[in-house]
């Protein structure tokens, strides 16, 4: 896929495309949960769905927002109790490419 995965919606109908940013922005503030730990949860949730590019993106703004990538290993880890092993094949199709520029110590 190439572009922005919502551009359809972004041609044909701004308005849900509002809803939708404006979801996003109450979602991923800082409150009782960090942005950083919501975006571990949303990562855990997309593997669990198996949307690959979700957890690729998903991945890309928890590490912009503090996450280490053995942060990210671990909810992959949960997601693998709660969900099975599809998840954790899944995790690693959207990990591949963002982990592979990632410095270890990360």
């Amino acid at each position: 896929m190439t572009g922005h995965p919502l551009a359809v919606f972004m041609q044909h109908d701004p308005q849900l495309m509002e809803l939708v940013n404006q979801s996003r922005e109450l979602t991923f503030v800082d409150g009782a949960l960090s942005k950083k730990h919501k975006l571990l949860i949303a990562l855990a949730l997309d593997a669990a769905h198996g949307a690959v590019n979700g957890v690729r993106s998903l991945a890309q703004q928890a590490l912009a927002a503090g996450a280490t990538k053995a942060e990210i290993l671990e909810a992959v880890h949960v997601t693998h109790y709660v969900s099975g092993v599809g998840s954790v094949y899944t995790s690693a199709q959207g990990l591949q490419d963002v982990f592979a520029t990632e410095p270890d110590s990360r």
